[in-house]
């Protein structure tokens, strides 16, 4: 009788296709922990041959050294820890007013550009054909040199509204003094916000169940508007301003927006808007015509076609690149040492020609893009899914 060689034969685990997926992975994961080893240990043996500190104790010195503007109080005696904070809060406030302004402009010239409009067409155009072919550190560059070539100085200030100067040293303008009501006026205006966003909810609800549309827009504004005005009357109604005064070369009180910070956000939304205008063109057209047709037949005016019906599905399309954009901003914000202003690129750079400390200034550089990054798309990507629409 003759066996069978099939069932016999032995099975090498080498021929399991799962098994070698498992070895694989594990062979990876061990050459990238000795590539990581080896690298570690090369740059302690350098460092201590050329008798350099490692470690992070530096953060804990003194700085010696100014920043030019800051979100809170800062001197040349603090710590570089409170420096690198600093620098911090300085590339998260250009980031997210940055993100807005251009979301908003890039929305825009997009909405111009499919314009039955000839001249309004054209003109979004030209302003994505301009500013996406000019590098972003030209653009910076030329923001910069605008303040201070165009405007004049502190003694010939620009006066055009009482309480605004425009100079070479940045845009000086009147605050409201301190006091307490301000603040409880801004926590009114938080509050009408989430008021606003439940009332939202529940007339979407209601004009499903009975088709009756809700006033939400003037009761959002008579909410915005109306709880911070009872929260200042309440407490006090101060009135007293912090206005701009000159003396000696350059204007103290008030407050001020330095031509650094100016050019580096002008610069950035300009660039990245002309991106996100193609991003947003592209994802109107990604719509079919009949949706718009079909809109237009029962009686909704174009406005309302773009908000209600062509929007909604474009953004399905939109998102995703708009996410890379938003980020490439945050990245490109970078650039501001080439203008001087204080980010953190600047502030961690400054540390590193102090301290000698390269290779942990690097990393709190990588660290510090790499959240701000994970985090945009962490929210980009919520967005994105609450966005969706499920079909049925």
């Amino acid at each position: 009788m003759v066996s069978n060689n099939i069932d016999s034969k032995k099975t090498y685990f080498w021929n399991d296709e799962k098994t070698r997926a498992v070895l694989y992975q594990i062979l990876t994961a061990a050459f990238v922990a000795f590539m990581g080893y080896y690298l570690i240990s090369n740059v302690q043996s350098n460092m201590a041959k050329q008798s350099i500190a490692s470690g992070f104790g530096f953060i804990q010195k003194e700085a010696a050294f100014e920043l030019g503007e800051s979100l809170i109080e800062y001197s040349a005696a603090d710590t570089y820890g409170r420096a690198l904070i600093v620098g911090v809060l300085n590339t998260l406030k250009v980031s997210l007013v940055g993100m807005i302004l251009t979301t908003i402009l890039g929305t825009i010239v997009g909405v111009c550009t499919l314009s039955k409009n000839w001249l309004i067409a054209k003109l979004g155009f030209i302003y994505v054909e301009v500013f996406q072919n000019i590098p972003v550190l030209l653009q910076l560059f030329f923001c910069y040199a605008l303040f201070y070539e165009t405007f004049p100085a502190p003694r010939q200030a620009l006066n055009p509204v009482t309480g605004i100067y425009v100079t070479n040293r940045g845009i000086d303008f009147a605050v409201p003094a301190a006091h307490p009501a301000w603040g409880y006026a801004g926590l009114a205006f938080l509050a009408a916000g989430v008021i606003i966003f439940f009332v939202k909810r529940w007339a979407v609800k209601r004009q499903e169940q009975t088709g009756q549309q809700f006033p939400l827009f003037w009761v959002g504004i008579g909410l915005l508007a109306g709880l911070p005005l009872i929260a200042w009357i309440i407490n006090g109604t101060p009135t007293q301003m912090d206005v701009p005064e000159l003396k000696g070369f350059n204007f103290t009180g008030g407050k001020n927006i330095s031509p650094e910070f100016s050019a580096l956000l002008i610069g950035l939304v300009l660039y990245t808007a002309s991106f996100i205008a193609q991003i947003v063109r592209a994802g109107i057209q990604s719509i079919s015509h009949g949706q718009s047709e079909a809109a237009m037949t029962i009686g909704l005016k174009p406005a309302f076609v773009l908000k209600l019906v062509i929007f909604p599905q474009a953004l399905r399309v939109i998102v995703p690149p708009l996410t890379s954009q938003l980020l490439n901003l945050t990245k490109n914000s970078s650039l501001a040492v080439a203008i001087g202003y204080p980010d953190f690129v600047q502030v961690a750079g400054t540390t590193i020609n102090q301290t000698g400390q390269a290779v942990e200034g690097v990393a709190l550089m990588m660290l510090v893009y790499l959240t701000f990054s994970l985090s945009t798309s962490a929210f980009m990507n919520w967005y994105n899914k609450k966005i969706a629409i499920v079909e049925r």
